[in-house]
């Protein structure tokens, strides 16, 4: 086994001890590495007014591979009032950091698979025949398009005069906008490219065909969003009739697929999706597999070899501050697991997939997740299992 370097960012509130606890498991299967400590997050936004700091960036660069724990965002007016007063003057707008990571580094293709463990008492179950209960199998993973769509960025609050006089350009925004003042008006767009759109389809078919998958499920909104929902779906259309035409290409809207979500979550294998409606349906099938704490997310460029691999949780600060932390390292560890095979250690991330699933369908130690209590601090008093036990049950399966 080749011994990697590793860019370790725990970035905000529990980020860095699930990302500890999770190395720690790395460890223990048989994983050589060495870790660096990539900084990213709130305080070097506070401190120096860049929430990813170059540094990070060249780190990146160099070693590849990145492990990344959790981030903290707030709204544009509340992180300018977190800077340090002898930074407020000097312009700084805050963007997060792992945005600008996808972006800086083209980390366009995001995969967030959503699988069920058996035994897992989060597990979404329905009524069935009768009285009797069902627990569909989840087994699904979305390709979400990273980069561009509603998350690109390119978003203003009274727009630039050539921006304002373009827009007017558009009969639509003349009638439904144009008597608005300019001042009162804020705008986020959409943007799609050819390029991008087609890498993350071909992702999606060439992932169903590795896995033996036997749909892909565009789920956008062309009806609506003709001109990006209606390319990305034109495309996905060529793209499985020229290469894919053993592999069913199914099309959902957004809205519709997340009330689908409770009737027939089996039914669906490969989903594909832009960048806001990729985070959302991911969301929702994390949603019947046990929630954050089990969603595991992976974003890379096969182009430059670079991935980074992160749980789907947010930062979580209030269970940060905990003198025993109770949050569920599951998801970071998951994550860890995807980034084994995208270095082709498979061997070894089937080993710790392996123990996982040994702990969950064993029941004996759960997380408060797991037990269905609220995230109190005196949980681990009342049966629920730390954050280092879990990463120790797990490492005993081992």
């Amino acid at each position: 086994m080749e011994k990697r370097t590793i860019v370790a960012m725990p970035g905000d509130g529990i980020g860095k001890v699930v990302l500890d606890e999770t190395i720690r498991v790395l460890d223990a299967a048989g994983f050589k590495a060495d870790y660096v400590e990539g900084d990213i997050g709130w305080e070097f936004w506070c401190n120096e007014g860049n929430p990813l700091p170059e540094r990070t960036l060249k780190l990146i660069e160099k070693h590849k591979v990145g492990l990344f724990g959790a981030i903290t965002s707030k709204p544009k007016d509340a992180a300018f009032e977190e800077l340090k007063p002898e930074l407020q003057a000097k312009g700084l707008v805050y963007a997060s950091p792992i945005v600008g990571l996808r972006q800086h580094f083209g980390l366009d293709i995001c995969l967030r698979p959503c699988h069920t463990y058996k035994g897992n008492p989060l597990n979404f179950i329905r009524r069935g025949v009768g009285e009797t209960i069902d627990e569909p199998e989840v087994d699904v993973a979305i390709f979400r398009q990273n980069t561009e769509g509603l998350y690109g960025g390119v978003e203003w609050s009274d727009p630039p005069a050539d921006v304002y006089d373009a827009l007017m350009t558009h009969p639509k925004f003349e009638k439904n906008f144009g008597h608005h003042p300019k001042s009162e008006i804020s705008v986020s767009t959409r943007i799609f490219t050819k390029k991008h759109t087609e890498r993350i389809l071909r992702a999606a078919f060439e992932h169903a065909k590795k896995y033996g998958y036997k749909s892909v499920t565009l789920c956008e909104k062309p009806n609506v969003i003709r001109e990006t929902s209606g390319m990305m779906f034109k495309m996905a259309k060529e793209i499985q009739k020229a290469d894919y035409p053993n592999i069913e290409l199914w099309n959902t809207n957004i809205d519709a697929q997340m009330m689908w979500l409770t009737k027939n979550p089996e039914n669906y294998g490969v989903i594909v999706a832009g960048n806001m409606f990729g985070d959302i349906v991911s969301d929702g099938f994390a949603g019947l597999i046990g929630g954050l704490g089990f969603a595991c997310s992976a974003q890379f460029n096969p182009d430059l070899g670079i991935g980074v691999f992160e749980p789907t949780h947010g930062s979580a600060p209030k269970y940060a501050d905990y003198d025993v932390s109770i949050v569920n390292p599951i998801a970071m560890v998951e994550s860890a697991c995807m980034m084994l095979d995208f270095i082709e250690e498979n061997d070894l991330a089937v080993k710790i997939r392996k123990a996982v699933s040994d702990v969950v369908s064993e029941g004996k130690v759960r997380t408060y997740d797991m037990m269905k209590m609220s995230g109190r601090a005196d949980v681990v008093e009342r049966g629920a299992a730390s954050t280092k036990e879990m990463a120790d049950a797990i490492i005993a399966k081992f």
